[in-house]
């Protein structure tokens, strides 16, 4: 089969196109709403609730359930994933505020341990301090909220390939797309990632 299936639609093309069939009642569009949302939202989810899994996974489709019933709200000034993120921000709060606890802090992301070295090494950063090992979890931490405020296609591509180290291949058919729009769109995404990364780290200090 030809590797020329169509070039993979910029992010904001594909947030506004995915929300109009979906406020068009198109089954597809929903079931692709949840596929491109669910990991990134239950990874962005996933260290605000103490690493508990059933209480991310919760809060995560409760989030998307009430983001589709308020879909006409969404004017497409922040991006879907963005907007989506404060739907789940409540539910967090909902769950803390019924538990009766007080919310835990982030905390150093330690669930992948190979985010870190990946995605810092894309970023062109390397750990080498005396510290190496705490340098190595702010990192990791860091990389894990990068990916948070990617596109979601950026976002996705980047961890199939390198915290799940698909092959390029791999990353086109999960997108539906050739090897060269794959392989275009992690070129944007590495970039992406860059520049988003390095501003993310200053801010921490």
């Amino acid at each position: 089969m030809s590797g020329k299936r169509g070039a993979v639609p910029e992010p904001e093309h594909d947030d506004r196109n995915l929300v109009k069939r979906m406020l068009a009642g198109e089954e597809q569009a929903f079931e692709e709403f949840f596929e491109g949302h669910f990991t990134r939202l239950y990874r962005f989810a996933l260290p605000r609730v103490g690493q508990n899994a059933d209480v991310a996974e919760e809060v995560v489709q409760a989030a998307l359930c009430k983001a589709i019933s308020a879909l006409k709200s969404w004017r497409g000034e922040a991006a879907l994933f963005t907007w989506i993120c404060t739907f789940c921000r409540h539910e967090i709060s909902g769950h803390y505020r019924r538990s009766g606890r007080a919310p835990q802090p982030m905390g150093l992301i330690e669930d992948a341990p190979d985010t870190g070295p990946g995605l810092v090494r894309l970023a062109e950063r390397p750990v080498n301090a005396p510290d190496a090992e705490a340098q190595r979890r702010d990192e990791a931490r860091l990389v894990q909220e990068t990916l948070d405020v990617l596109p979601a296609r950026y976002g996705n591509a980047l961890e199939w390939k390198y915290i799940q180290g698909l092959s390029v291949g791999e990353i086109a058919a999960r997108l539906k797309v050739g090897t060269k729009a794959a392989e275009s769109l992690l070129t944007r995404a590495r970039q992406a990632f860059r520049l988003a990364f390095v501003p993310a780290r200053e801010q921490d200090r």
